[in-house]
């Protein structure tokens, strides 16, 4: 069974940049596709990147393509998430996710595992 572990988040003001990790308990290359959700209170949980991990290819939201990058570490098995750029919109609980069947899609009810969630904070 899969784990998932976020860790990084923090507050800080925008402009400012934090980096979120997905720890991943299986071989990280055995999981078809791993993803960044977020989430506000009182509002739907928001793709921030999608990644197909045997293609190594990446698809972002449209709010954090170009300031936000997914890499995947198969050494580590971890997914991190290098977020530049922050705006207050960017404030939310951040999710790893993971998804056991190809196609890569971006409805967070396909995904069948998450972690507990890490808090991302920005001030304006």
């Amino acid at each position: 069974q899969v784990h998932l572990v976020e860790s990084g988040g923090g507050s800080v003001e925008a402009g400012g940049s934090l980096r979120l990790s997905c720890a991943v308990s299986v071989p990280i290359a055995s999981i078809h596709c791993i993803a960044w959700f977020r989430q506000e209170p009182g509002k739907e949980r928001e793709l921030v990147a999608n990644v197909n991990v045997r293609e190594r290819g990446i698809y972002y939201g449209y709010s954090v393509k170009g300031r936000f990058t997914a890499s995947q570490d198969n050494a580590k098995n971890t997914l991190d998430l290098q977020m530049n750029d922050l705006k207050p919109e960017d404030t939310g609980v951040y999710y790893c996710a993971a998804r056991d069947a190809y196609p890569c899609l971006l409805d967070p009810s396909k995904f069948s595992t998450w972690g507990q969630g890490t808090q991302v904070t920005i001030s304006s």
